[in-house]
């Protein structure tokens, strides 16, 4: 399958943002599934299934251990060859092998293998996200993030009937009150916060010892995204902010948040932690945050790979953000 090569936001994981989603085929899904060319993604458990040296591991859609799968496939777009790409949970349809490896908590690192299909697995997407091409990434993310919603929105919040699935995955219809119902994304604000040579740096009590990262927080109904930094960041820190400034985006499919990436310039630093919102912050300079971003800080580590966070960090030590 041909794959196309990010163009804006590339250097945000799972931000690459040039899947075709062909939004005029959702209403003919059947035809397209019956395409040669078309492909499908199996997830398990929300679990992309992926080739163990990296890359999806995508099967035709006339495969027969998912043939029998269309009704409740979710068409995700076409490729840049315009073949196209769905979707489908087989959770409870694929019988999987090392289901006792299944890890609770930060990071599921195991791996679920299905019998007679070697050097594939089903990986969480957190694992693995760094290592897919741009355009997969974007691809494994929708596909999480789709499943994840409808997961959890299967009934109408109008009048409380079970919803249908319509628009190939695009939308829930109500059967008795006729009401549309359409996927959520949450946006969450995530700041850069500097002042002079540090960067305000929390962590969560959840997170792996010596763990820290940017502050962010969910943007409140009625609120613009500045006002939301301002917010956030006086309430878990009891730091004043003054300028504002948008850097990146980043879907966030865990479940639903959109990550907005903003700059922010504090105007004071004295630390008042809400211990409900944070286990710790402080100021880190930038030299610190530059060694532990190398691994190389005795005590302070940064935080995960391909999360927003690292980007903001990155670019703030290379100058690029004032």
């Amino acid at each position: 399958m041909s794959r196309t090569t990010s163009v804006a936001n590339h250097a945000v994981t799972l931000g690459a943002g040039t899947l075709d989603r062909a939004a005029q085929l959702r209403g003919d899904v059947h035809c397209v599934w019956a395409q040669a060319a078309s492909r499908v993604l199996p997830l398990w458990s929300l679990k992309p299934f992926c080739r163990d040296g990296g890359g999806l591991a995508t099967l035709s859609t006339h495969d027969p251990r998912v043939a029998d799968l269309a009704s409740g496939a979710i068409f995700l777009g076409v490729d840049d060859a315009g073949a196209a790409m769905f979707a489908v949970d087989v959770t409870g349809v694929w019988e999987v092998s090392d289901l006792a490896l299944l890890e609770a908590g930060f990071l599921d690192a195991s791996q679920q293998r299905v019998e007679g299909v070697p050097d594939c697995a089903f990986y969480e997407l957190r694992a693995v996200m760094t290592i897919l091409s741009p355009w997969e990434a974007e691809v494994a993310s929708t596909a999480r993030g789709l499943f994840e919603w409808h997961r959890r929105h299967g009934y109408c919040a109008a009048c409380g009937a079970k919803s249908d699935m319509a628009q190939a995955g695009w939308q829930r219809d109500c059967p008795a009150c006729g009401a549309p119902h359409f996927p959520r994304t949450d946006p969450v604000v995530i700041m850069l916060v500097t002042r002079g040579n540090s960067v305000l740096l929390g962590r969560n009590e959840n997170w792996p010892e010596g763990m820290y990262s940017l502050l962010a927080g969910f943007v409140e109904p009625g609120e613009p995204i500045e006002a939301a930094v301002r917010r956030e960041v006086l309430e878990e820190t009891g730091v004043h902010i003054g300028g504002v400034s948008y850097v990146a985006s980043q879907p966030w499919p865990f479940p639903a948040s959109l990550m907005i990436g903003c700059a922010a310039q504090a105007t004071s630093s004295q630390i008042t932690i809400d211990p409900t919102e944070l286990q710790d912050a402080m100021w880190v300079t930038r030299e610190n945050v530059a060694l532990a971003m190398a691994g190389g800080h005795p005590t302070l580590k940064p935080a995960r790979k391909g999360a927003i966070a690292q980007f903001l960090l990155a670019k703030w030590l290379a100058d690029e953000i004032e």
